[in-house]
């Protein structure tokens, strides 16, 4: 991809991000595999139709579901993951939409996952649980600037690290926490793995994703990157339940 076509998708990605405070919708961003396809009427659309609803399902009443349908060659293996704070009621609105919408979106695709504010729903051909997913990643951010960055960013860093172990430490994979800051203001924080990772994988995959800090949001009144397996979000403002 052209640098320029990489800007572009960002500051769409960070528009978009705009909109979704204001709607709280539509899906932020979603990715289908573009080497693994499949036929209409291939064994593998049956069982990942049924596999949708076997997500719906399983997922809203403790914010996490993961399963595997079919044998190989047409196996299924999916997840669905509501944020840590989220209620049953809207965990199981955003997995239905997640499930119709991704099958639009990807309607061939053997492989893909789509991500909410409120959730995500992933699917593949191929066994990906435990794994650190740095295929289907992407940032977005406020798009206003602190006045002290130097500050600023060590203070995000400060406070993300802290809620990675915290989310390690977790049972849902999950951490929210608030750090003050100059001028009386309040850092908000979330740091958050898919809950079939070890403990261990999970702390590595947010490791990793904060050390990107400086590419994706340096001096950034808020933020997040989001992969297919942890993500973090940062903000000025409470932005989750607490």
């Amino acid at each position: 991809m052209s640098s320029s076509r990489f800007f572009s998708s960002l500051y769409l990605l960070t528009f978009a991000f705009l909109l979704q405070t204001v709607f709280g919708a539509d899906p932020i961003f979603h990715f289908c595999s573009s080497s693994e396809k499949f036929e209409a009427g291939n064994p593998y659309e049956e069982n990942l139709n049924k596999f949708m609803g076997y997500l719906y399902c399983k997922a809203p009443p403790t914010g996490f579901g993961r399963g595997v349908l079919g044998d190989k060659p047409n196996q299924t293996i999916g997840l669905a993951l509501c944020r840590g704070d989220v209620s049953t009621a809207d965990c199981n609105t955003c997995v239905v939409d997640a499930s119709t919408e991704i099958r639009k979106r990807c309607p061939y695709n053997s492989a893909a996952v789509i991500f909410y504010d409120n959730c995500l729903l992933k699917y593949s051909n191929k066994d990906f649980y435990g794994e650190i997913d740095n295929k289907n990643k992407f940032y977005l951010w406020n798009g206003e600037k602190v006045s002290n960055p130097k500050t600023f960013n060590e203070n995000t860093k400060e406070l993300l690290s802290q809620l990675a172990i915290k989310a390690q430490a977790s049972l849902k994979l999950y951490a929210v926490g608030q750090l003050k800051v100059e001028n009386s203001q309040t850092l908000y924080g979330l740091t958050q793995c898919t809950r079939e990772m070890p403990a261990e994988v999970c702390r590595r995959c947010l490791d990793g994703i904060i050390g990107e800090l400086p590419n994706c949001c340096d001096a950034q009144k808020g933020g997040r990157v989001v992969s297919g397996s942890c993500n973090f979000r940062y903000e000025l403002y409470p932005f989750f339940n607490a």
